[in-house]
């Protein structure tokens, strides 16, 4: 792959954005998909910020996997490798543009689940006793959204919200599941000829900058109380959501 200085530049910004929102605030890893997919094929984009977001959850398990909680874990890893093998298959016979709307479109439906929910007045208390249904839909769609173009931060901040997890429980959970559905995808994206020689010389140039972006993440996180991380996750969830069914 050859890029001019102003898309390695773009792409080192990406870059270091993934390993920002791994370790410090969910959902920026939305802007590191878009940027990558404006300067790259969004098909060949998906195989070059494979390797490059595996980079950020090791640093993110190492900062955070003591905090996991895993009930949650269990609950969304059987469904979220089923969604995994639906979208390889999606991608075998939808074009970019269906697959994105598709996805915009099952998470503007979980979002608005999450509002409606966190606006009953029984919402406190119910809000970490999540359907069961909730749980297997996350999983499945996230499963799917990752593997098509690698946008499950949105869906998982959705559900680890509606479970109420304090920030550092809800960093160590997402961290650990990541990490696990990252690592599944490999062989499906090779398979699919989207990781190859090519893709992997570029993930080396940019993976310094993914490491720059975690480390400087974990400072940040320690330093954004509750609420305001609330309300970013959030906030960047339905912007994302925006992004994918308009653009």
């Amino acid at each position: 792959m050859k890029f001019e200085l102003w898309q390695w530049l773009l792409l080192a910004l990406g870059a270091f954005t993934a390993g920002f929102s791994k370790t410090g605030i969910p959902g920026l890893g939305i802007l590191f998909v878009a940027v990558f997919a404006n300067v790259m094929p969004a098909r060949q984009a998906t195989g070059v910020v494979l390797p490059l977001l595996i980079v950020g959850d090791v640093f993110a398990v190492l900062s955070y996997r003591a905090h996991a909680q895993w009930s949650h874990l269990w609950r969304l890893l059987l469904p979220t490798i089923g969604g995994v093998v639906l979208g390889w298959l999606a991608l075998k016979v939808a074009d970019d543009r269906q697959t994105t709307r598709l996805i915009g479109a099952l998470l503007a439906i979980m979002l608005a689940v999450h509002v409606l929910r966190k606006a009953r007045p029984e919402s406190a208390e119910a809000a970490s006793h999540a359907p069961l249904w909730f749980g297997l839909l996350a999983g499945v769609f996230a499963g799917f959204a990752t593997q098509v173009a690698n946008a499950a931060g949105p869906v998982m901040m959705l559900y680890l919200l509606a479970m109420r997890l304090p920030k550092l429980e809800f960093l160590g959970t997402s961290a650990v599941f990541f990490m696990a559905v990252n690592l599944f995808k490999v062989p499906f994206m090779v398979q699919l000829g989207l990781i190859n020689a090519s893709s992997l010389a570029v993930n080396a140039w940019l993976a310094p900058a993914v490491i720059a972006g975690a480390l400087i993440g974990r400072v940040v996180a320690g330093r954004v109380n509750q609420r305001a991380f609330e309300i970013a996750a959030l906030g960047l969830t339905a912007t994302a959501t925006v992004k994918l069914l308009l653009g």
